[in-house]
């Protein structure tokens, strides 16, 4: 029946288990029948006119039916799929590859900040800045916001890109004085979706899938608090692996001590932990704006260049100003991208040697650890940045696969194990995450190992005081590193305690933020 002008509902009486045997069908014992009898079986086969004769029939292994190119019932499938637009679902699994920004985008990034303190969430944005504004693909970057861009400075993109309305700037914006405001158009390239991490994240999947479902790559870039991203909307994130999707995700102020102000529901500690469940996502905790340019060239290759993985981005970023270097004129890329390379050794040789592993906004302070380490204990330390704890995870677990089968062939190392079997001293290893974060690489690193991180209960304060509170200060770095040497017996514990009571660490009696009830 063929009707318009008013709704139509269609009432359908269902049998559940239909045409699966008297003792099955209508008996609601779906999820408990694991198989079907050999009687069951063919009469499946008797009621759907199914041509299989009764000689090549095998309860444990059905065969399968294939309709002759002619028949009746494939030629009507056939005209329905046509009439429909084709095949659903339909995926293009080979991308054309899109022409790559040349290194003069970059360039911004390696020079460092000068006097100006830039937080590494600005960093990216002006970076990105400049690849959006690239004439060869820029009109391909989809920006997703879910909110607040004003606080990741995004809004100096409001005038020259705009906001994508299919019904254009139709009010007065609050903000109309303002040279950066709030402008809507049928043209515009950003998608600000309000508070609504659900649609971004959809956004993602629709803009990051675009090569297959219409044969043109598009570049997603989704920015958001850090906390509302793996925490919130892991699940989307867990579909655009299975869709394929690629792109940038950006966790913007990340880290559990860079947004205390506004509660406990932003300090975002696990995170990154999340994201390494993720097989697709590629995760990124980088201190300084050259390490983000690197990663973004990196991420453009790999996802968009000639041979595109199927793969997304994670990048973690802070709103935690400092100085930016300049990109070092010796810096390893390829160690960078890997997940780890030495930043600053050792001013000079010593017996007593420490390695200080750190990521993020906790490079400085293992930088300020070094400095007190060498003045105030006589310890000399090498300063590792850790770019990526969780791809330096992945090459010790893709190695001892291979070592595992592969027994009499001599085995590899993983790159971590590379990096610091010929270095002396215990290893610290920090971020602004959980220590289960740092502890991913734990059983490839040769040395004794320790790591800090914000475990437990947060609490409104001050940025140095969480940062005391979960002692991971460069004060608390220090102390760890003098404890791990006195239990080697390199140096007198006592002088642990001198340390303890020195920097006015927290009374090792107080409770400890991850125990039951905190000290919130």
């Amino acid at each position: 029946m063929k009707l318009t002008g008013q709704p139509t509902v269609i009432l359908a009486k269902t049998i559940k288990g239909w045409t699966l045997g008297s003792h099955f069908e209508g008996r609601n014992s779906t999820h408990q029948m694991k198989h079907l009898t050999l009687d069951d079986i063919k009469d499946f086969r008797d009621r759907l006119h199914i041509p299989i004769a009764d000689r090549d029939l095998d309860e444990n292994m059905p065969p399968y039916a294939r309709l002759a190119p002619d028949s009746e019932e494939k030629q009507y499938m056939m005209a329905r799929r046509a009439e429909l637009g084709g095949s659903v679902p339909r995926r293009r699994t080979a991308a054309k590859p899109l022409p790559q920004p040349p290194d003069k985008t970059y360039a911004l990034s390696k020079k460092g900040s000068g006097n100006q303190s830039v937080a590494t969430t600005m960093a990216f944005v002006r970076l990105f800045k400049d690849l959006i504004r690239d004439k060869e693909i820029g009109h391909r970057f989809v920006p997703i916001i879910p909110d607040e861009a004003r606080t990741f400075g995004m809004d100096s993109l409001f005038p020259s890109f705009k906001i994508y309305s299919p019904h254009g700037h139709t009010y007065i914006s609050v903000d109309r004085a303002l040279m950066l405001s709030y402008k809507e158009s049928q043209q515009g390239q950003i998608l600000h979706e309000g508070i609504n991490e659900a649609g971004s994240t959809s956004s993602f999947i629709a803009a990051g899938t675009s090569y297959s479902t219409h044969d043109e790559p598009m570049i997603p870039v989704y920015i958001f608090y850090s906390m509302f991203g793996f925490q919130r909307t892991g699940d989307s994130f867990w579909a655009a692996m299975d869709q394929m999707a690629r792109g940038f995700v950006i966790g913007a102020t990340a880290g559990r001590t860079t947004l205390a102000g506004e509660g406990l529901q932003h300090n975002d500690g696990q995170s990154p932990l999340l994201a390494s469940t993720n097989p697709a996502a590629i995760t990124y905790d980088p201190a300084y704006a050259y390490e983000i340019g690197h990663i973004v060239k990196s991420g453009m290759a790999r996802m968009f260049g000639e041979k595109p993985e199927e793969i997304f981005f994670y990048i973690t970023v802070y709103n935690e100003p400092m100085l930016q270097p300049a990109e070092p004129a010796d810096l390893p890329v390829s160690d960078l991208l890997k997940g780890m390379y030495l930043l600053q050794p050792a001013a000079s040789e010593s017996e007593i040697r420490s390695q200080i592993l750190a990521s993020g906004v906790a490079v400085p302070w293992a930088l300020e650890a070094q400095e007190l380490l060498a003045n105030d204990w006589g310890v000399q330390a090498d300063v590792w940045s850790v770019t990526s704890w969780t791809e330096l995870r992945r090459d010790g677990m893709r190695v001892d696969r291979e070592n595992l089968l592969n027994p009499t062939k001599s085995p590899r190392t993983a790159f971590v194990y590379d990096q610091l079997v010929n270095r002396p001293g215990p290893v610290i290893a920090v971020s602004d995450f959980m220590r289960s974060v740092q502890d991913q690489i734990r059983q490839w690193v040769p040395q004794d190992f320790m790591s800090l991180g914000t475990d437990g209960w947060g609490r409104s304060d001050t940025r140095p005081a969480l940062r005391r509170h979960f002692m991971v200060d460069a004060e608390s770095i220090v102390v760890a590193t003098l404890w791990r040497l006195a239990v080697a017996g390199e140096i007198d514990p006592a002088k642990v305690d001198e340390a303890i009571e020195q920097y006015q660490l927290t009374d090792p009696a107080a409770a400890a933020p991850s125990d039951a009830g905190g000290d919130a």
